[in-house]
């Protein structure tokens, strides 16, 4: 039951924290391109690189890891989002907003989870 409190707590929180980071960017910078999404899955990747960087170095807690890893950063976290804007981007803005909007997340996420992992070694 704990474990499911953990992964319940986390997502509720990733959830609302997703939510505001991406309100919060599209008031900023407009929605010309879906820099909350990137910056979520950028971020994210950097937090869960971060967090398996810590894995390596010492046990987490089962529910440590599931309140973070699960929970907090798998709602915080969106792909489906990340698809769905990119499809809208090839066809509303065409391929090269679309194919930049593809390169930041895999290329900027990979780097993120590198130096996340990279921080706490």
């Amino acid at each position: 039951m704990l474990q499911l409190l953990a992964v319940g707590l986390g997502g509720f929180l990733g959830a609302i924290a997703r939510h505001a980071t991406i309100t919060y960017t599209r008031h900023r910078f407009g929605e010309a391109f879906p820099f909350g999404t990137l910056i979520v899955n950028v971020a994210g990747c950097l937090v869960l690189g971060s967090l398996l960087g810590l894995a390596m170095r010492r046990d987490l807690e089962e529910s440590t890891r599931l309140f973070l890893a699960v929970g907090l950063l798998g709602s915080f976290t969106t792909f489906s989002t990340f698809g769905h804007e990119t499809l809208v981007l090839w066809s509303t803005a065409g391929p090269g907003r679309a194919l930049a909007n593809v390169f930041g997340h895999v290329c900027l996420g990979l780097a993120a989870l590198w130096l996340g992992a990279s921080f706490v070694r």
